[in-house]
């Protein structure tokens, strides 16, 4: 079992290079999903990460656990940061919320660390919105105790006031950089022109034109891309997803409505035998008889054993995620069309 910190996690930070790192790798499985590991510390309430490495995408469960062993090998002999804080995975417009990603993160947070963290990284999400979209969550204490237990029924669940809103726990997450690196992207940013297309060397608002060349030179001008008018893909896709979900939840619902119905046929059935138990003794009873017990009808009769919601959980969590990026995507989408509209008046 793993050791609990007395300080609460409060927030992850990481390092620029591991920011690139994770873009980097999941870009180029896109639209594969990829996972890899996360190294850093744990200090004060702030989870650290300053490095990762990815994880082989062959599907070997053996020659990956020996690739991670010989990375933190090899990291430990340049003195490398090489203790594990969690791991990152990439996502295709939020869909990340499956048994999978619950059970690997179970196994970090019982096994090595309880202040072990998830990073989602969503590639398709990042490029529809023009923002990075990268995420912390780590499972909440109620769910890895219910979990533990593997009981996840609709009285445990009560009890525990457990719900698909409390599965996961967000922590908000900071980029942090050296200063160093945050004086080279202060030198990137700068513009660069010749000396000899200005007329002053003191100053760069010499005329309009030069200005307007200044601003097409920085390497980091904004992007306009995020003022496109488009969308069907982003939309039509969360959509879709989020129909496959109440589908599936449809069948979990069915499912769930058949033991119901299974347990209150025999519930007649046990009723009805207790009944006619009962009658018998009666009849003995008068006959100067002992009577039948009728604790046997428990032997008789098995009620069938109530179905795990957590399939039903984890849909609904989904299903909750996909309805969140529909609300922020439609807002600013709806204010560019008003906008526009009111410019073509």
């Amino acid at each position: 079992m793993a050791t609990t910190n007395t300080e609460p996690l409060q927030t992850v930070q990481l390092d620029g290079l591991v920011v690139l790192k994770i873009i980097k790798h999941c870009r180029e499985s896109y639209p594969n999903d990829v996972t890899g590991q996360l190294l850093g510390l744990d200090d004060q309430g702030t989870l650290e990460v300053t490095n990762c490495f990815p994880f082989p995408s062959d599907g070997d469960e053996d020659a990956s656990a020996q690739y991670q062993l010989d990375m933190m090998r090899c990291l430990r002999a340049v003195n490398v940061d090489n203790n594990t804080v969690g791991w990152y995975r990439s996502a295709h417009l939020g869909n990340f919320v499956d048994l999978s990603l619950i059970e690997t993160q179970y196994s970090y947070q019982n096994s090595l660390s309880a202040q072990s963290v998830v990073l989602i990284h969503d590639v398709s999400k990042s490029a529809a919105q023009g923002n990075l979209s990268l995420r912390a969550f780590r499972l909440t204490e109620v769910f890895m105790k219910a979990y533990e237990a593997k009981k996840f029924t609709t009285e445990s669940l009560a009890q525990a006031k457990l719900s698909f809103s409390n599965i996961f726990e967000e922590l908000p997450v900071q980029i942090h950089n050296s200063h160093y690196v945050t004086m080279m992207l202060h030198n990137i940013e700068m513009p660069k022109l010749d000396s000899d297309r200005l007329r002053s060397l003191s100053t760069f608002a010499s005329t309009q034109k030069t200005q307007t060349e200044l601003e097409e030179a920085r390497p980091l001008a904004p992007n306009f891309d995020v003022l496109d008018l488009e969308l069907d893909p982003f939309m039509q896709k969360n959509l879709q997803y989020l129909l496959d979900c109440a589908d599936v939840q449809q069948q979990e619902q069915n499912n769930y409505q058949y033991w119901q119905r299974s347990v209150a046929r025999e519930q007649t059935k046990m009723q009805a035998w207790l009944a006619k138990r009962k009658q018998e003794n009666a009849q003995r009873i008068e006959k100067g008889q002992k009577p039948l017990p009728e604790d046997e009808v428990n032997t008789l009769f098995k009620l069938p054993a109530e179905p795990s919601r957590l399939d039903s959980m984890i849909l609904s969590a989904q299903m909750h995620n996909f309805t969140k990026q529909i609300n922020q995507f439609a807002g600013p989408s709806l204010a560019r069309l008003y906008s526009i509209q009111e410019l073509q008046k």
